[in-house]
């Protein structure tokens, strides 16, 4: 695997790591408590960013399908730390597979967007998702010092 895949591995299993980080140690009570209007749980923000990252590697950066229904995930409640740990290693699997399919020269090739009428490119994918899972990151972050000082 190129330097850049594998770096971009480490950068994605430390983020997934850090965001298993939030929910350890919690009740299941806590993963599913949404701290104010308009904000989300930390079960959610796992399952809609390991669904977006699998979107964006996916089905962007490679072309495969994944069936997304964004909307689902906003909707979701009572995973166990067990299934939310899952998605993490799932998705670290699929994203493994997938990079190690492209190369170097792959990454300024355009891509369409599903659903949408743009394009991108491999690369803008593969880092959009790196930068999606960190902003939630630090909203699951702060969703749980909010839970801690309840």
């Amino acid at each position: 695997m190129e330097i850049f895949f594998e770096e971009y591995m480490e950068r994605l299993h430390d983020l997934h790591h850090d965001f298993v980080a939030t929910f350890e140690g919690l009740p299941l009570e806590a993963l599913d408590w949404v701290p104010g209007q308009d904000m989300n749980s930390l079960c959610v923000l796992v399952v809609h960013t390991t669904g977006s990252a699998r979107y964006w590697i996916g089905d962007v950066a490679l072309g495969e399908t994944s069936n997304r229904n964004r909307d689902a995930e906003f909707q979701v409640r009572g995973l166990s730390h067990v299934a939310l740990k899952a998605r993490f290693t799932a998705l670290e699997e699929y994203a493994h597979a997938a990079v190690e399919r492209l190369t170097i020269a792959d990454l300024p090739a355009a891509r369409s967007i599903p659903g949408r009428d743009k394009q991108t490119t491999v690369v803008w994918a593969l880092l959009h998702a790196l930068e999606h899972t960190g902003i939630h990151l630090g909203h699951a972050q702060i969703t749980r010092q909010l839970w801690e000082q309840q």
